[in-house]
């Protein structure tokens, strides 16, 4: 009994990011639950032991728990295409307690909820995954079961639908460019307090094999601070860049991109870096160069 209390002590810890997740991904807060309860049901089957970082074992869970009912809802709506899929909103005002409120006023927008809808599932899964809380593709590909690669793919086909449809799509790229120009800015010049500004502090800064090759960059970095150390007096050659229709940096001699620096930016800051120098994966994706 006391080993079950110290796992759902631990459960608890992660579930308010478990719902949160659940819920964009889904966009119904009985479903999301749902999720969530099927994931503590899974824990106490398998329990926690070499489980090295049960957070990102329970977002795993949930994602596939989600995948797997965005598929059914999907197959669902073309046997029944006017069966509902949300629950109404008297339905949603009988359900929700505060718990729920606060879940969705740190929810993503109606019109974004809108627009994930027309998604695919497993497109769905990768933007949320990658885009609002920077699961990196390698994570995102074993869930949906596809390459790396293809799970960049799915989301910067879910990104451009996005951004095509949303009304403020400009105006969102537009924040992203004002922080990669601050960001590059302050790594030219060495400014660590800037860099430390526009920097999360739980940033993440990843580099693929062929940039841990090169010797001058680990494959991992985290934090605020070492995620400043790294690219303070750096990144003269660097520029910014559309990749895959969101703004980041790329290193490109003659027109050609030969590296880049894909970004996550959530509320004015960067939460997540990829350093992509493979040239196969360099050349999958849709980058086009900005004036400097």
């Amino acid at each position: 009994m006391e080993e079950r209390d110290w796992l759902a002590d631990r459960f608890e810890e992660h579930r308010s990011h478990l719902r949160s997740v659940a819920y964009r991904m889904l966009g119904s807060p009985s479903e999301a639950d749902d999720a969530v309860q099927e994931a503590w049901i899974r824990l106490t089957r398998s329990g926690a032991d070499g489980v090295e970082n049960l957070g990102g074992w329970l977002t795993t869970v949930v994602s596939r728990v989600c995948l797997d009912m965005l598929r059914s809802r999907t197959a669902r709506r073309e046997e029944l295409s006017d069966a509902p899929v949300h629950e109404t909103a008297a339905d949603d005002a009988a359900r929700r307690d505060p718990e729920h409120e606060a879940l969705l006023a740190d929810s993503v927008g109606p019109a974004l909820q809108v627009v994930l809808e027309t998604l695919a599932p497993a497109e769905r899964l990768a933007f949320v995954l990658h885009d609002l809380f920077a699961v990196p593709f390698d994570e995102i590909g074993v869930i949906v079961g596809r390459s790396p690669a293809a799970a960049r793919q799915l989301a910067s086909r879910a990104r451009r639908r996005v951004q095509g449809a949303t009304a403020d799509a400009p105006a969102d790229r537009a924040r992203q460019r004002a922080v990669v120009d601050a960001f590059l800015a302050a790594s030219r010049q060495g400014d660590f307090a800037a860099l430390l500004a526009l920097l999360d502090p739980d940033v993440v800064l990843r580099a693929d094999e062929t940039a841990v090759a090169t010797g001058n960059i680990a494959a991992e970095v985290r934090g605020a601070a070492a995620v400043a150390e790294t690219f303070a007096g750096r990144a003269a050659a660097a520029q910014p860049a559309l990749v895959d229709g969101a703004v980041g940096l790329t290193w490109a001699p003659g027109g050609k991109p030969r590296a880049v620096f894909d970004l996550t930016i959530v509320g004015g800051r960067i939460v997540a870096i990829e350093l992509i120098l493979d040239r196969e994966q360099v050349g999958a994706l849709d980058v086009v160069l900005l004036d400097s």
